[in-house]
Formats: structure tokens, sequence, C-alpha cells
């Protein structure tokens, strides 16, 4: 596999998958990444409106033929072996992945290493199994049409063309919607991000190494975001749009897609941790500050699961102030472990900022705490007084606040409604259901353990949506059809 050329010192990664395009038929545009010490140069392609339109052509004639026929079934087992592929650490495509991801995105090598571990066993064959079960009860609907109870017959069929424009906070984050297009059999072009070009081109080299019949059934491009004129003719083409990206960005693709292309947009999310004291018992509490920290400590809080704020209960042997503690105890732990990557000028004046405001208030109010050093890599903050759900700077920058009971939490969240998506809950059995009807009428769309934040189950609602069931259309025969057919038999006299 040659994903990188070499020239002196500098080493170049060629992004993207363009079946049907040479390599001397495309303009490619130089991405630099990386640290001075550790260059990593991109090159990405720079279509035309007329390469577009070819490119899209050609994969929905490939799609219908090579993935609208075949059972979703075989598509399982087709993913299955790449993901297995990926999941081996002597395989070249997983080498590459390793050693190019972390120069890209400046994540901890072994934080990158475990990240992909964890995320890449969600797509073997069982969990794929229960993705598209989680969506439709009878899974041969993506293949034929099926019986309704009723009477007569339905099918899904998904988008001859579906464009994902994707992020690139954390690593891998394109497989998701990659492998959601694949199951309902979608012709896909995927928009690399500059952040994150690796792992999508990568990955679409791979599955046609696995399974050459799908080497144009997708494409990975990249683009300039907010280009009108070129966002125009890629959605164009499209049956539905399914973008990751700021509210601003998405709001302009919005205005740029035709009124009868779908589309699906995931933008800001807000996410937090609830702690009941019933979690913090003496033999409990430093373990739940552990997974609390895992929480915090992955992926530097890019993802749009992972905590700002934990609200934690008063009233246990280990108290809310206590958790601050162990929780900057563990992060301590963790920075030593995997390392906080480099942030830039803007992140790194975000996070002082945040840090002195909350000195300043802690001057003031004497229940109000920052813990650690400037010079660490993470911040605690405590408050003893309620604090509304507000964004941090990320970066494992968190705020402990002080509750009496968590019922008390849903007032101070529910001005953020329209941006919440996970709770991370330590909670006693006899509290989950309550709480959780609290939290999905506030507005919370996922709730999981502590320390499970970060690693969403395979088909999860995303945003409270449905992975599959909103990228189909569903095609019904009425009973109508069906009992008039029988008059047209050559049986019938």
């Amino acid at each position: 596999m040659n994903t990188t050329d070499h020239n002196a010192d500098l080493e170049v990664f060629k992004a993207g998958y363009l079946p049907g395009l040479r390599n001397d038929e495309v303009r490619w545009k130089r991405l630099h990444l990386g640290t001075p010490n550790d260059a990593l140069t991109i090159e990405v392609p720079e279509l035309s409106t007329d390469q577009y339109k070819i490119l899209s052509n050609r994969i929905r004639q490939a799609s219908r033929a090579h993935l609208k026929s075949w059972p979703v079934s075989d598509i399982i087992r087709t993913i299955d072996t790449a993901i297995a592929r990926l999941l081996n650490a002597d395989d070249p495509y997983r080498q590459a992945m390793e050693r190019l991801l972390p120069r890209a995105t400046g994540f901890d090598t072994a934080m990158v290493r475990l990240g992909l571990n964890n995320y890449l066993q969600t797509f073997r064959a069982l969990q794929l199994q229960r993705f598209v079960a989680e969506d439709f009860a009878n899974p041969k609907l993506l293949d034929e049409f099926q019986a309704r109870a009723k009477g007569g017959w339905s099918k899904a069929i998904g988008p001859e063309l579906l464009v994902h424009v994707w992020a690139g906070n954390v690593p891998a984050l394109p497989l998701w919607s990659f492998v959601s297009g694949l199951l309902v059999k979608a012709g896909a072009i995927g928009k690399i991000s500059s952040a994150e070009p690796i792992f999508a081109s990568l990955f679409a080299r791979l599955l046609v190494e696995v399974e050459p019949r799908w080497a144009d059934c997708f494409a990975v491009v990249w683009w300039q975001g907010g280009d009108p004129d070129l966002e125009r003719c890629v959605f164009a083409e499209a049956d539905v749009v399914l973008a990751y990206g700021g509210n601003t960005a998405l709001r302009a693709m919005q205005d740029r897609i035709p009124v009868t292309t779908r589309f699906l947009p995931h933008g800001h999310k807000l996410s937090f941790g609830m702690v009941s004291n019933t979690a913090l018992s003496v033999m409990r509490g430093q373990a739940t500050a552990r997974a609390a920290a895992l929480d915090v400590a992955r992926w530097d809080q890019q993802g749009c699961y992972s905590p700002h704020v934990f609200y934690v209960q008063r009233g246990g042997p280990v108290q809310p102030l206590e958790f601050a503690q162990f929780l900057a105890s563990e992060l301590a732990a963790l920075t030593a472990k995997f390392t906080r990557r480099t942030l830039t000028l803007e992140e790194a004046a975000s996070v002082a900022g945040w840090r002195e405001r909350h000195e300043f208030e802690s001057l003031r109010d004497a229940g109000h705490r920052v813990l650690g050093d400037a010079t660490q890599a993470f911040t605690v903050v405590y408050a003893d007084a309620p604090q509304p759900l507000l964004p941090g700077p990320l970066n494992r920058c968190v705020l402990v606040v002080a509750v009496d009971a968590l019922q008390d939490v849903i007032p101070l969240i529910e001005p953020q409604r329209a941006y919440l998506q996970t709770v991370g809950l330590a909670a006693a059995p006899e509290e989950l259901l309550a709480l959780g009807d609290a939290l999905g009428q506030a507005g919370v769309t996922r709730i999981c353990a502590l320390g499970a934040m970060t690693s969403p189950e395979a088909g999860w609602h995303h945003d409270g949506r449905f992975s599959l069931l909103d990228l189909v259309r569903m095609v019904d025969i009425d009973q109508s059809a069906e009992l008039a057919a029988e008059r047209y038999t050559g049986y019938e006299l």
C-alpha cells in the first residue's frame, strides 16, 4: 500500500479516493499539518464542477450494480472484513493510521491507538446486525419487498447518491456515516475535513481492496468549505446530504441545497455528567471520579459527547469538593499516560481566559475553587453554588458543581435544550428511569454510564434521530394493487 510520497525530509500523504480519475487529471492542493519538528503535508484533490458531475454519474451507476443488488448481510460481511483488518496491528492500513493520525491531529499516539480499537469494535458484524435491527424490525426490508401485517408490501430504498460532509475534530469520525450509507446501499461522495483527511481516505481504499466490485461505488473528496458554486453543484447531484459541522456553516449549506434534497445536519452539541450521592461511597468515590476523568481526557473533549460540567449531589460519604479533588488527581494520572495535544494560540488563550475568570470568582466566593496548577495540562474548577450549563474551553477543562438533588439540575440545563446531547450518569437503579425521563423532557438524547460518554453503542440514535431510517425512503405496494393483480393472472377466467 502506497499512502505517501517522500520528498527529502518532507512526508506527503495524498488524500482522497477518486474512482475513474487519474492523479494527473486532478489539481492538488497542499495542506500542512503536524508540527515544525514533525511536519506532515497532505495533498487534497480540487475537482472542477464537471469532474464532480462525471464522478456522481459513475457512482450512481456502480452502486445500482454492486450495492443495490446485494443482500445487506453480504454488505455487513464485507465491512466486517475491512474492520477486522483495521483491528490487526500488523495490517499496513492500521499501521498507516497509527503513524499518520497522531501527527495530523496532535492527539497522543496511545490515545489514538486505544481510541481506534474501542471505536472500531462497534463496527464488527454482530454490532452492525444490531445496528440494522435497531432501525428495521425486519432488516430484509432493505433487500426486497416485505409483507405488511395490515396488507400490502413495503421496501426501504437508500439514496442513489448520498453526500457526506465530515468534521475533523475527532479521528475516524467519518466511519459512522460512511458505514450507515453502505448499509442502506447508497452510492456516496464524502468530503473530508482539512483537520483530519486521513481515515476516510484509507478506509475507502481498504474497502476496495477487500471488495473490488465496490471500486466505483463511492468517492472521498475535498473542497474549500463555503465555496457556494461548488457546493451548489455537488448538493444538486445528491438525494441526501448528511453534514457535520458548526451551526453557521450548516445554515450556509442548507441555503445551497435544493428543496427536494433531504438535509440531515449535525451541529454543535453540549454534554455533561451527573453523579448521585449513591455513587459516592467511600469505596466507590475514587472509581466514579476515574470514570469521569476518562470522559474528559479522551479526545481532549473535542467530541460532541464530551462533558463540560459534572453536577455532583451532596449527602454522600464523598462530598462534591472531594469528588472534584479526586477528579483532578485522576486527570493528572491520565495526563501522564496520554499527553494532551499541543494547543493552538487561540485554544491556549481560551483555556487561560476561562481559568482566570474562575480564579477571579474564587477570590470573591470562598465556595468557588480552582484545583491544580496553571502549568498542568488540565483544569478542574469546583463551584459550591448552582451554575448553568455552559460550554467550556475544551482541552481537559471541566467544572464540578455541587447540587442538593439531581432533579435540581434540570432548570440549569433547560436553556440549552437545542444543544443538549449526552449525559454521563452515575446513579442507582431506582433513580435511573425518573432521571432519564426528566432529562429527556429537557432535551437530552443519550444517557450512558460515566466512562462511556465518548463510546456510543452501535445503533445509537445520534442527536435523537435514526441512523439508517433517516437515509431511506419507503416504497409501499398497497393491498389494493395486490388484490387487483389477481384479476390479471393467466388462470383468471
